[in-house]
């Protein structure tokens, strides 16, 4: 028996959208250089204390949707060993993307910084090429498949809302995920490119931030998932007005902020099925309970943000038979909060008590 006092007793929280192998922070130019001088091994440490962070925070499972050097799959190995604390994780590996397009890195002269850039780490092109991807991801450890369908906020070159795939590209990725028994997520803040996605048999559309609202009642038909990730948004918001990022960054992340709101409301009004992801990883990890006050200032119901948090996120995962509720049978993955989680949802921020696998992980008295 625990007394936990007054408090609000929940399933563990469950993040549809992390990146634990980097963190951004609030200084965009140093985190670049400084991860330059990284070896994996490093950055995987650093990738270990993002975890604790994360599960300390009552998130009990996370996507982990894209990481350099497979270190996702590493650290998702390493936690379901027990040689470190950490959030049940289901990985991608690398995520899939076009030549040029958002994940292909920086524009550096190729003689200085010569990092393969072929399917083995994601980047391909034409059907073949992204079919031979995906197994390559999934060869590696992937649990998920997880592509760019659209250009992105914190990436130079492409434009945020012009598709990088062709119709027959994003097709042969997701058929074959699904023939292997893969989910597949896509980054996506453009509209004809989240089109083109759902078009191709999505499982769920990422950002969606440009998106509007035909395509939401497109995604509501096809059953297709919406992850937010509104925290986000806000952050590189502030950032670029607080002159923290590159100019061309700076433009996409002030519009990204300014539209990110409207596209979660059109998504509610056209009964779109949301999971809560945050992108955690361009903000310090640990914070994703933050999301929840997001989506609640947002027009959410508090009791729908604590559910898209729950089960919504296990259903989309695939896991809602293990986790997501509190049932006689599943696995004891729970937290505690104190005082009325629904009067104040941003009480889930101060978590008091987390259990993962019914092993206490965190208690305050």
């Amino acid at each position: 028996m625990v007394d936990l006092g007054d408090a609000t007793l929940l399933p563990g929280l469950i993040d549809a959208h992390v990146h634990l192998g980097s963190e951004l922070g609030s200084d965009y130019y140093a985190e670049r250089a400084a991860s330059l001088l990284r070896f994996p091994a490093e950055q995987a440490l650093h990738a270990e204390l993002y975890a604790r962070r994360t599960l300390e925070a009552g998130v009990t499972t996370v996507r982990n949707v894209g990481s350099s050097d497979r270190i996702d799959s590493g650290l998702r190995n390493a936690i379901d060993a027990d040689l470190i604390e950490g959030p049940r994780i289901l990985a991608a590996g690398y995520a899939i993307t076009a030549s040029g397009g958002h994940g292909d890195g920086d524009p550096t002269p190729p003689d200085r910084l010569a990092t393969p850039r072929d399917p083995l780490t994601g980047v391909c092109n034409g059907p073949d090429e992204c079919r031979k991807a995906v197994r390559l991801q999934m060869k590696y450890g992937a649990d998920v498949i997880k592509f760019h369908a659209s250009g992105g906020v914190l990436s130079l070159t492409d434009p945020v809302d012009v598709p990088q795939f062709t119709q027959e590209e994003m097709a042969a990725i997701v058929d074959e995920a699904h023939q292997w028994g893969r989910k597949v997520a896509t980054h996506c803040h453009g509209d004809r490119a989240a089109k083109m996605a759902i078009k191709a048999g999505v499982d769920s559309i990422e950002h969606g931030i440009f998106l509007q609202p035909d395509t939401f009642a497109l995604m509501k038909q096809a059953g297709t998932t919406f992850v937010p990730t509104l925290m986000a948004a806000e952050t590189v918001g502030h950032m670029a007005k607080e002159g923290k990022l590159p100019p061309p960054i700076a433009v996409k992340a002030t519009a990204a902020a300014e539209a990110a709101g409207r596209a979660f409301r059109s998504a509610m009004q056209a009964g779109v099925k949301i999971a809560l992801g945050t992108d955690m990883g361009v903000q310090r990890h640990g914070g994703n309970a933050h999301e929840l006050r997001l989506m609640v200032q947002a027009g959410m119901a508090p009791a729908a943000a604590l559910r898209a948090a729950t089960l919504g996120s296990a259903e989309l995962l695939g896991v809602d038979g293990r986790v997501g509720t509190l049932r006689p049978g599943k696995v004891a993955d729970l937290i505690a909060v104190p005082g009325d989680l629904l009067a104040d949802v941003g009480r889930a921020e101060h978590v008091s008590f987390v259990m993962k696998d019914g092993k206490t992980i965190l208690r305050k008295q």
